[in-house]
Parts: C-alpha cells; structure tokens; sequence
C-alpha cells in the first residue's frame, strides 16, 4: 500500500512536470517576435522554466510523502515507516532538490548567459555582414560566459569559509529541529550560502515584479478595452478604405491637367490618405486573420470557441480578485505573526514556532493535504498564478536598470535577448516564490502537512504517550515540539529544512527574506489600489524603433486587443456601419490615440 501511495504521488508530479513544460513553450512561443525566432533560444528558455516551475512543484510531493509516513488520527508513525524506511525517502527528496536547485543555477548563471552572448555575436556578425564560423561564435561566447563562471566560483569560495552566525543567545539550540538545521560541514555551508544569495537577488525582484502583476492580473481581466468583433472591424475598415480610395481619386481628378506639382494643400491631404491607407490594408489583413480567414478548420474552431467563452473572462477575473485578496491578508497575518510571536527573531530568521492567528490559506492547505492529490492541485494553481503575475509585471514594467528601460516583454514582440534576460529574471524570482509559499502564504502546510503526535499526558509527563484511547492528546506538529512522541513522528519536509537552514546559518538572508513580504504587501497594495480606481491608458501607437514597418507592424498588433466577444465573432457577420461612423473611425488622429 505505502509503494502504491509513493508511485501515485510521484505519477502526479510527472504529469504536472509535463504540464508546465507545456505552459512555458507557450509562454516562450507567445512572446517571442517570429521574424527572430530562434530555436536555441526557445529550447533554452523552455527547459529553464520546465526546471523552475518543477523544482516548486516539488514541495507538495514532498509534503505528501514525509506526511503518509504518520497516521493523523493516531499521532503515531504507520507500520511500514520504519526509520530507514523514512530515511530513504528523505534521501530519495534530497537527490532530487539538490539535482533541481543545481540545475537551476547552472541554467541561470551560465547555461542561458552562454546563450545570451552566443546570439549576441551571430547579430554581431551580421550587422558586420561579415562571415564568421560557429567555433569562432562558440568561443566568443564562450570568453564573455567565464565571467559569471568566475562569479560561481567566487561565490562558492565565498560559502565555503564564511562563517554562520555566532550570535544564538536566543535560537533554542535545545530543540532537536534547530540542531538539525545547523551546517555541519564546509560544503553544506557553500551550497546554503549559495542558495540564500540567490534567494536574496529573487526576492528584490519578486517584491517590485509580481507584486505589481499580483494586482495588475485580475484587474486587466475585469477591466478589458472596449470590444470590436473582427467582421465588425472588418465591415467598417473596407468601408473606410474605399472612401479613402474614392477621395484620393478626387483629389487626382481634381487636379488633372495642372501643369507642375499638386497645391500645397492637396499635396498634404493625398500623402496623408496614401499613409492611411497602407494602415486600413493592414488593419484589415489583421481583422482577416483574427476571423481565420485562410487557416485551417481548427484555427477557426478556437476563434468561435474563445469568442464564446468571453464573458467568462469577467467572472475570472473577480475570482482572481477574491484570490488574491486571500493571498495578501493570508501573507499579512503570518508576517505580523512572525514579527511578534518569533521564538528567536532575527536569530534564526524569524522561524515560527507555531501559528497563533487563525490563517485562512494555511488552514486550505493543511486540510486540502489530507486527500492528496488535492492539495497537489491547489498547490499548482497557486504556483502558476504567482508564475503569471511574475510575467504580467515584467511585462507592465519592463526590463530596467534604475530608471531605464532595457528590455519590452509583449506578446509576439519580444526578442530573443529580452526573452533570455527574463527567463534568468524569473528562475530568480521562483526561487524567491518558493520561499514566500514556504515561509508565509501556508507555512505550516509546508513544515509538517497534516502530521499530528502523540504529546505527553499533563499530570504524568514522564509516560510514554498512548493516544489510541485517548485522542485528545493529539496534537499538530511544530518546531517547537519537545514531547516524546514528536521526537518519533513529527518529520518536516526537505524544502522546509532547506529554506531554515539558510536562514537560521545566515540570519541576513532570513531577515531580509522576511521583511521583503512587507514591502511585497504593500507595493501590491499602492498597485492594487491605483489600478481599481482609475482605468490603466493602453497605447496602441506602441512603435517598434527598429524600421517604419516594424512601427506599423506595432501599430495594428495592438489593434487586436481591442477584439471582443460579440455574437458577430460567432456568427462571422456584422452590421453594414454607416458611412459617418465609419468615418469617424478611421480618422488618422484616432489611429494614434490612447485608448482607456
């Protein structure tokens, strides 16, 4: 039964690694440009977010294995679990975080920093219009990537000899779980020093990215631009064509005869008809292919099935809404909690010993874990809606350094650079996720699950606990719990042992991991708050600066947010509009304004 239960368990987690590895190719292939596609670069950035969101897929698994060890309702380890057993199965967890953390530091630190630079000089070579062989490109590369090689090397020498923390008046040394939390040897050190250093980088991206796309996703669903269905804009933009094409044909008529250039004036109006009219071609090419015009039965299919599903977009988004809310009051009550109920402070970076305050997304989890894969769901879902606010507040706030904007991330538009620099961005801020879930959104989901043990007996301590006859001595497990029975049942998960040692061995990466998820709550907040009350200005004139096409290429991309879901995109038919509101809708002021 106990091999039955940890295959399943493992199964379920194959299934979400695959599952993931599908939501990053179409994270990858949506907001990469097409005309610079690059199969390197979508391979690297595909594997990288496969890994990442997989390593904090793990937890659950982790939760779920070290808690079917224990029985809830008897406080007692089960009869299978013997201690070796236990032992293997921590040792099995072990292997696979330390292969994922590794990899995941190897992918951001040299894998995709390879990448970045070996496409950088095949531009090189072709602004040069110049002929280089790959070797020579490999080795260009390969000079620039030995740079973060030395930073690796740095940082582990650094991890190897500095010392922990010496300053434990107050860290409970006492405890079982605090003496298992300490370093014990120079390579353990380097891989936790290594660790925390990279969680302290994510975490200063995690504060400022996705708590801005925390407060940004649900509201862009609710507050969506004005709707234009796609034969609508069809209709209206041929209508609007062939009077632009009627009226340079009465300006040419006009002015037939005329010896010399055209007045002035008329000079003017033909040249900005004949601009206007390169945009409405294009516009309506856009409105071709947004019906599927041209495309196979399937292509077509999806675009009636997602005009159809629409409306659902608004109940999304409150849902998200309500999610998100849930989010924050949960982080906020653990953080308070942690800031004045801490048994050691900054001592151990803030490690609680138990929940006072009652945490409503702490206490989903611990009962969700009970009926796995339940929790395993719950626990996706949040990964991935944490992994999409991540991406939407790149995406609003760009790639910058201080006030400068680096790097656009948009839909179909962005580079492979700017794809490479936020793959790293967000491994980094997964790791910093990873912590938060662990730490603050549910932490004694994450320590224990659902474990219970047998405590002492009040008046006679000394006995050995027997909670088969007497289940009011049942008791969840904590950090801080020192009675016999815990000492024998209560095992945390791997991640949370992970995650408190770097924090308890390096206290100024737990301190600044805890109060970064103040600041966290309350950039979401000011977010939150600005974006509810006043409508965000989409500017569909967003230009690319590269060429004049590229410029009208941005231009009509950004006209298909305007697309809704009417019952023309349905039916593919739409009103004849009139000749007055066609006109009105394609003045050449219009086609550059923002749009509320």
């Amino acid at each position: 039964m106990a091999l039955i239960q940890m295959a399943f368990t493992w199964v379920a987690y194959a299934v979400a690694v695959a599952l993931v590895a599908l939501i990053a190719a179409i994270f990858t292939y949506t907001y990469q440009t097409p005309r610079d596609r690059s199969a390197l670069v979508s391979t690297v950035a595909i594997f990288t977010l496969t890994c990442l969101l997989a390593t904090v897929l793990l937890l659950p698994v982790d939760i779920a294995l070290v808690s079917s060890t224990t029985s809830s309702k008897l406080g007692a380890k089960k009869d299978w679990a013997t201690p070796r057993t236990v032992d293997n199965i921590l040792l099995t967890l072990k292997i696979v975080y330390y292969t994922l953390y590794s990899l995941d530091a190897v992918l951001c630190l040299l894998v995709v920093p390879f990448t970045y630079f070996l496409y950088e000089e095949y531009d090189d070579v072709d602004a040069e219009e110049g002929r280089q062989t790959f070797r020579q490109r490999f080795f260009g590369a390969l000079k620039y990537t030995m740079i973060f090689v030395a930073l690796v090397i740095i940082l582990f020498i650094i991890g190897f000899f500095v010392p922990v923390a010496r300053d434990r008046k107050e860290a409970h040394l006492d405890l079982d779980y605090f003496k298992r939390l300490l370093a014990e040897n120079h390579g353990e050190r380097a891989l936790t020093f290594a660790l925390g250093l990279l969680v302290s980088l994510g975490t200063l991206l995690y504060v400022l990215y996705t708590a801005s796309g925390l407060a940004l996703l649900p509201i862009s669903f609710i507050k969506s631009a004005p709707s234009i269905s796609a034969p609508q804009l069809s209709e209206s933009t041929a209508t609007a064509l062939a009077q632009n094409r009627e009226r340079q044909r009465q300006l040419e008529a006009r002015n037939i005869g005329r010896e010399g250039r055209l007045p002035a004036k008329d000079q003017r109006e033909l040249e900005a008809l004949v601009r206007e009219e390169r945009t409405l071609v294009r516009r309506l090419r856009l409105a071709a292919e947004a019906q599927g015009e041209g495309k196979s039965f399937i292509v077509r299919a999806w675009t009636k099935f997602c005009a159809v599903f629409r409306p659902i977009k608004l109940l999304g988004g409150i849902l998200l809404l309500i999610f998100s809310v849930i989010i924050w009051v949960s982080m906020l009550i653990t953080g308070i909690d942690k800031a004045k109920n801490s048994i050691c402070k900054q001592h151990c970076g803030y490690i609680l010993g138990s929940i006072n305050v009652f945490q409503p997304l702490n206490w989903i989890f611990v009962q969700a874990s009970k009926v796995f894969p339940v929790d395993y769901v719950l626990m996706a879902l949040l990964v991935l809606f944490f992994f999409s606010s991540s991406v939407v507040g790149i995406a609003s706030v760009g790639i910058r350094f201080l006030w400068v904007r680096l790097f656009e991330i948009r839909k179909g538009h962005t580079s492979p650079q700017a794809l490479l620099v936020a793959t790293v961005m967000l491994t980094l801020i997964m790791l910093a996720i990873n912590y938060s879930i662990t730490m603050i959104v549910a932490p004694q989901y994450a320590i224990y699950g659902a474990q219970t043990f047998c405590g002492n007996p009040p008046h006679h301590p000394d006995d050995q606990p027997d909670c088969s006859n007497h289940p009011e001595l049942v008791k969840p497990c904590s950090e801080l719990s020192s009675d016999y029975g815990s000492k024998n049942v209560c095992t945390p998960s791997v991640a949370s042992t992970f995650l408190n040692r770097v924090t308890f061995n390096f206290p100024f990466f737990g301190a600044l991991a805890f109060w970064a998820q103040f600041a966290f709550l309350a950039i979401f907040l000011i977010v939150f708050s600005t974006a509810l009350f006043r409508t965000p200005k989409v500017n569909i004139s967003q230009l690319d600066a590269d060429a004049e096409a590229d410029e009208e290429e941005g231009l009509l991309a950004s006209t298909g947010r305007r697309f809704g879901a009417t019952w023309q995109d349905i039916r593919g038919k739409a009103k004849k509009p009139s000749a007055g509101a066609a006109g009105r809708g394609i003045r050449g002021e219009d086609l550059h304004e923002d749009d509320d």
